[in-house]
């Protein structure tokens, strides 16, 4: 580590002021804030005279101490995320939030403009679900235990700038391949997500029954899935999938103490921010006895006035806030004087009082006690220091992860894997050949090796490797003028013209990373493309940053020209007015924006082919690796979604031109996501952006040092035409993922292939029927019927024969990876409770097994299954519902058109309705004859609503018909009534709706 030279590059951010600077860490000791109360240890003095610094009190003791010595503006400090030193209690600084989802990351340095620091020497892990893909909890533990302690060497150096509360890690389910942030998630099961989540807090926090490590904070609380309008949406969660799925990935790390709080997401669930869900607060600090440091997300604390509008003030928002259950707020910096002054004003009005504000600062000291922030000692993990940084077990644990992770999607050609001894030539083609990539919540690489490089290190010298990367070099000419796109320079200021000669600056490298985004790399200065706001210049080494401005779409016409339109993010306000953003070129050379009739229209010249360039590297070789894939901020990333899953049509058309030259192809696929070609390649290997040691796990695997058997986390669909909108969260009703999709997927959940086989036998369980709690044991022999040695993840599913409700047609309930060498067998043995196929029940708001039959399904996917036995649980039978009591309405069985609604801005879920919308009650015991239903209404919009009430269907008889008068506001209701005939029996009931009317609760009696 250098420690005398830091480099800083500034670059742009987000609102608010957020950039990214890329610095080494030793020069930000000289920072003039930094003084001496920041970062000193407690003195001698003040360790006797406070109690709160004894550890041998037990903590409550400590807390209440300290808590009684702190003035009101000191607690309310505390409940900011740049926490002020206290010197006249000689307490240090304290900042709250570090980015370490695989690795550290970076840290925002509050005190200089909110700019981003980024991690240099710290191991960057494969991303998070390629972690998530090794299906190896135990090694993701030694993962997060390895962040962890470079983190606290970190912290060693800079206290201030590294602090020691971790947002990692994402635990927000990958329902929607779609999600612009799939990387960051783990999968779109919740148990393995929890799995994950809780092996790498567990890793994070450390293993002191006390103290803490790091304290990681799970995020985003909840339902969080998409990155369009993300502040604006609210993701519609029926009971059952916000219980059984949404929190379901939230509550393991928590009930293990292996994290020690949450974030909340910026979208709203339900119509209500999650940032004042009273859950966070009541459910999910109920899994847990230990104190938990709930914080809200960047800027959420004013996008509840400012963006929006759920309340009018600031004061009253952030009350709501800290009553629903956040601690920290992450908002201005490291300026606590907004935070103070609206918390302030939120006592003077009567939102809070003060113990609620201790209750918060509780919570916060609690976790910093834990941390060993008051210790005269620092606590158990105070020595652990910069020495840790760049260790070799670190290295060749990120070799093991990224070998581990490794997905076989395809090998039906046998082709793999490749005989290293056989090949004297070889051919590694494509655009990430030779490259690797890191990502938004990526630290910089301390040490690279690319797919070209492990390869060309595992054959040696004896054999002849040949890299190429495959890609178009091309020159746009402009139609009109016969002028050239040509570069001027490497700085933001040298805009791109064009030239009446083409020179080398007139050539640019095209590659198509995903559907039709594609990048141009200048050929003359090796720069990329770069717009914002019209003026084009080459001044990025990459793409990346937040606004990433390096991606284009080049469209080819009917009369066989070209039009290129800047897709990348906008940061000019003043664009609104344009429809789309062109590039244009004036008759004096300058190249602008405009809309698309104004666009210039260009003749594409090939220069060189990439695609003559790689058959012919490849027609002669013994064999060809093809590498291709995402760039992690092209085409989908924070603030952006996909619209397809396909790669990009130049990188197919190189797939396959190379593998008709040679036969014996290997395709080597690195995206952040589920992807799909025209052609599916009959060897294909998946890896996600791995790290430092991709290259090594690439070559170890292509040519059999290892044998891949990471295993997919989230089904890979065959392309978005059958997906439901992305904003449509009720997997239930929408058949989305493996638990509910009825469709034939490109690859299943679970999938991954090995180079050897595993038969599966002797499945056993212990019994035929158990109680509604009873133990379940389910064992199965596994044996390795090849010839080489290999792992195998065995996948444990259960399928609910019978149910009163639509259940999943299977549902992962455990899973081990083993290891077998040829001919071995092992006997994997699962244990869980009958209770672990608990359910939500709608018609009476609890958790339930059902009196069923259940088939227990082990196998290598979820769509392998080698073995199944069946097992009758004899737990409750649901009684038909009961309408006569007051019945929540959000509590149906099914719906058409309904929304989700908050009910009021402090709590609870109102279903709103309109023209013919309507939400079913199955299975209703009726009184006979004439009865009342009566129901709590809203409605906002003038005029008169209805709700009818139908029997069997939403047309079926009429029983009767509520009017429902204009309240003047969503949140008031009233009680609104009518009679009902003709009611007997065990029906299904149908609330109809027209003129958007809310329905909080109703009964039938």
């Amino acid at each position: 580590m250098n420690l005398n030279s830091p480099q800083r590059t500034r670059r742009s951010g987000p609102p608010g002021g957020r950039g990214r600077r890329f610095s080494t860490v030793a020069g930000l000791l000289a920072v003039p804030l930094l003084a001496v109360g920041f970062l000193q240890a407690p003195s001698a003095a003040a360790d006797g005279d406070y109690p709160f610094r004894d550890p041998d009190l037990p903590l409550d003791e400590r807390i209440d101490d300290l808590i009684d010595r702190l003035t009101l503006d000191e607690k309310l400090s505390l409940l900011h995320q740049s926490q002020e030193p206290i010197e006249r209690l000689d307490i240090p600084y304290f900042k709250a939030g570090t980015e370490a989802l695989h690795g550290v990351a970076w840290s925002n340095d509050l005190y200089d403009g909110w700019d981003q620091v980024l991690a240099t020497d710290a191991t960057v892990f494969p991303q998070a679900v390629g972690l998530a893909s090794t299906w190896n909890t135990d090694l993701i533990e030694n993962v997060g235990s390895v962040v962890g302690d470079e983190l606290r060497a970190y912290n060693s150096i800079d206290p201030v700038l590294w602090g020691l509360q971790v947002w990692a890690p994402v635990v927000d389910l990958l329902r929607d391949p779609r999600w612009g942030r799939n990387e960051e998630g783990y999968s779109e099961d919740p148990l393995l997500t929890g799995a994950m989540a809780t092996a790498y807090g567990s890793g994070l926090s450390g293993d002191d029954p006390e103290y803490l490590k790091v304290a990681p904070v799970l995020k985003h609380y909840y339902g969080y899935n998409n990155e369009a309008n993300r502040s604006l949406t609210s993701s519609n969660l029926p009971p059952r999938v916000k219980r059984e799925y949404a929190q379901a990935a939230f509550k393991p790390a928590i009930s293990a103490d292996a994290v020690t709080g949450v974030m909340a997401s910026y979208n709203l669930v339900n119509g209500r921010p999650t940032h004042v869900d009273v859950d966070i607060d009541e459910v999910v600090r109920s899994w847990t006895d230990r104190d938990l440091y709930n914080v809200s997300d960047a800027w959420g604390p004013r996008a509840l006035v400012e963006l929006q509008g759920y309340f009018d003030e600031h004061d009253e928002a952030y009350a709501a806030m800290l009553k629903a259950g956040l601690d920290g707020f992450t908002v201005d910096g490291s300026d606590t004087g907004p935070t103070i002054e609206f918390l302030e004003s939120a006592l003077d009005k009567g939102y809070l009082t003060v113990e609620d504000v201790d209750y918060s600062v509780r919570n916060v000291l609690s976790v910093r006690f834990r941390l060993g922030h008051f210790d005269p000692d620092g606590g158990p993990y105070a020595d652990i220091g910069e020495e840790v940084l760049g260790q070799p077990a670190h290295q060749e644990l990120n070799r093991q992860t990224a070998e581990e992770a490794l997905v076989l999607l395809n090998n039906s050609a046998g082709t793999l894997p490749l005989d290293a001894a056989a090949t004297d030539e070889v051919a590694v083609i494509g655009p990430l050949h030779d490259t690797l990539f890191s990502d938004w919540y990526g630290g910089t690489m301390p040490y690279e090796v690319t797919p070209l490089e492990g390869i060309t290190e595992l054959l040696g010298d004896d054999a002849a490797v040949d890299g190429v990367e495959g890609l178009d070099r091309v020159r746009f000419k402009d139609v009109e003028t016969g002028a050239y796109l040509t570069a001027t320079g490497t700085g933001a200021s040298d805009a791109v013209i064009a030239a009446d000669e083409p020179t080398a600056a007139s050539e640019w490298d095209f590659n198509e990373w995903m559907a039709d985004y594609a990048t141009l790399r200048n050929a003359d200065n090796g720069k990329y493309l770069t717009g914002d706001g019209g003026a084009y210049n080459t001044s990025s080494d990459e793409p990346g940053g937040w606004y990433v401005q390096q991606q284009f779409r080049v469209e080819a016409q009917d009369d066989g020209t070209y039009l290129i339109q800047y897709v990348g993010y906008e940061t000019n306000e003043d664009w609104w007015w344009i429809p789309e953003h062109y590039i244009t070129v004036a008759a004096d050379g300058s190249v602008g924006t405009g809309a698309k009739a104004d666009a210039a229209r260009f003749d594409r010249e090939v220069v060189d082919s990439g695609i003559d360039a790689a058959v012919a590297a490849s027609s002669e070789a013994d064999a060809a690796i093809v590498v291709v894939g995402s760039q992690p901020f092209v085409y989908g990333r924070e603030i952006h979604d996909r619209e397809t899953l396909a790669l990009g049509t130049s990188q197919q058309e190189l797939v396959e031109a190379v593998t008709a030259a040679n036969p014996n192809t290997v395709v080597v696929l690195e995206t952040s996501y589920p992807t799909t070609m025209d052609v599916e390649p009959e060897t294909l290997l998946w890896t996600t952006h791995a790290g430092s040691e991709t290259g090594n796990a690439v070559a170890g695997a292509v040519f059999g040092d290892t044998n891949p058997a990471g295993r997919l986390t989230q089904t890979w669909y065959d392309g978005t035409d059958d997906l439901p909108s992305i904003l449509d969260y009720d997997i239930i009703s929408s058949g989305m993922t493996y638990m509910y999709y009825d469709g034939t997927p490109l690859y299943p959940f679970g999938h991954g292939l090995s180079y050897t086989t595993f038969e599966y036998s002797n499945l056993k369980t212990n019994g035929k029927a158990v109680g509604g709690n009873g133990k379940i044991k389910v064992s199965v022999d596994v044996t390795n019927t090849g010839d080489l040695p290999g792992d195998e993840v065995v996948q444990l599913y259960t399928s609910q024969q019978t149910s009163r409700d639509v259940v999943a047609d299977r549902q992962l309930r455990d899973f081990e990876r083993i290891s077998l060498e040829p001919g071995e067998t092992t006997t994997v043995q699962f244990e869980m409770r009958a209770g672990d196929l608990a359910r939500w029940d709608v018609t009476r708001e609890t958790w339930v097994v059902e009196r069923a039959s259940y088939d227990f399904m082990v196998g290598a996917s979820s769509d392998d299954i080698r073995q199944q036995a069946t097992l009758r649980v004899n737990g409750e039978t649901i009684p038909s519902r009961d309408l006569s009591v007051t019945t929540r309405a959000v509590n149906f069985d099914d719906y058409s058109g309904i929304e989700l609604v908050d009910e009021s801005k402090e709590r609870g879920t109102s279903i709103e309705g309109d023209d013919g919308n309507w939400a079913k009650f199955a299975d209703a015991a009726l009184p006979g004859g004439s009865a009342t239903f009566t129901a709590e209404v809203a409605k906002a919009s003038s005029g008169t609503g209805s709700i009818e009430i139908r029997l069997d269907s939403p047309t079926g008889p009429l029983a009767g018909t509520v009017e429902v008068e204009s309240t003047g506001d969503v949140y008031e209701y009233v009680t609104a009534s009518a009679s009902l005939s003709d009611i007997d029996g065990t029906r299904d009931v149908y609330l109809v709706f027209d003129g958007e009317v809310r329905l909080a609760t109703f009964s039938i009696e």
